[in-house]
């Protein structure tokens, strides 16, 4: 990740900055705000600003005065109930927004997500940076042959080294020709005097989607659970998941009460259909039953298995 010099400045001058507040803050979070924590080749995230904490949620559920119970143990009480019950409204009164740096491809996956503020980079008004995402090698996997949406195999020698050439040389070629376009370099200088320069917003649609875009990201905190359930979770491609585990140290640090009900209950926990609760409950009993007799399909009675094989593994 590389930052320039007023990147450097503005982040400096944001974290020296010190005001006095009536309202509530997470300490842990407080830490780290402003800093650009950096992700794949040139991405970061940063946390710009918050509302509310713990105590929010609590005071919201019980729609009450002041910060809450004075017992954290009662806090946490309630907030576990809230998240086994599948409890919404009091986590919407927590907000976040960050400052994220990633590559348009991802850019595109991430806005599906539609439950968030979303101000992103303007290629209309700005020449976007010459800067690409290039998989290092052991992120480079053939298509997998059982998942249309996932990975297989890990490409090694000549393969990996074909991919990464044809990805660099097609990300040069096509930066050069947008600038050629432009009439103009990312850095401001002329390409040609008697040059005629094109629109930037039709000069961009020349550009490969590993080419890095910038957003300003802000959801609540209800929103930010369910993008990370899925996005935090192993099945979800490597690139977004970088996001999301940074993402996730976050909430930590913001919300730590949540964040335990939030491993404990969304991400370690599972949720089982009516069938499958049949097949749990005959094996408790240590009755046999196969997947026939189940009325499970082949692929819902392997993800049931693979649950508990997974928590085998925690414990």
């Amino acid at each position: 990740m590389n930052l320039t010099e007023e990147q450097l400045k503005e982040i400096k001058d944001q974290q020296s900055q010190s005001n006095q507040t009536k309202r509530v803050v997470a300490p842990e979070l407080e830490k780290i705000l402003y800093e650009a924590i950096s992700i794949l080749d040139h991405g970061f995230i940063r946390v710009v600003d918050y509302m509310g904490d713990d105590t929010s949620i609590v005071q919201a559920a019980r729609v009450s005065y002041g910060k809450g119970t004075k017992k954290i143990s009662t806090d946490s009480g309630l907030i576990k109930y809230l998240m086994r019950h599948w409890h919404s409204t009091p986590f919407e009164m927590c907000e976040i927004k960050y400052h994220v740096k990633l590559p348009i491809f991802i850019a595109r996956q991430w806005i599906r997500h539609r439950t968030a503020n979303v101000n992103e980079y303007s290629a209309r008004y700005s020449i976007l940076d010459k800067e690409f995402y290039l998989p290092a090698p052991e992120h480079l996997a053939a298509q997998s042959q059982n998942n249309r949406q996932g990975r297989g195999d890990i490409l090694e020698g000549e393969q990996a080294k074909k991919v990464i050439e044809l990805l660099k040389g097609d990300a040069e070629q096509t930066y050069n020709n947008y600038e050629t376009m432009l009439n103009e370099r990312y850095n401001g200088s002329v390409i040609r005097e008697d040059g005629v320069g094109l629109a930037r917003e039709l000069a961009r649609m020349n550009l490969t989607l590993n080419t890095y875009t910038q957003w300003y990201w802000k959801t609540d905190l209800l929103n930010l659970m369910n993008f990370l359930r899925l996005r935090a979770d192993h099945h979800a491609q490597y690139e977004i998941r970088a996001y999301a585990d940074v993402m996730l140290d976050t909430v930590k640090k913001w919300v730590p009460i949540t964040y335990e009900a939030f491993m404990d209950y969304r991400v370690g926990g599972t949720e089982v259909s009516a069938k499958g609760k049949i097949v749990i409950q005959k094996l408790i009993k240590g009755e046999e039953i196969s997947i026939e007799k189940s009325g499970l399909s082949k692929r819902e009675w392997n993800e049931l298995m693979e649950t508990f094989e997974q928590k085998d593994k925690l414990i």
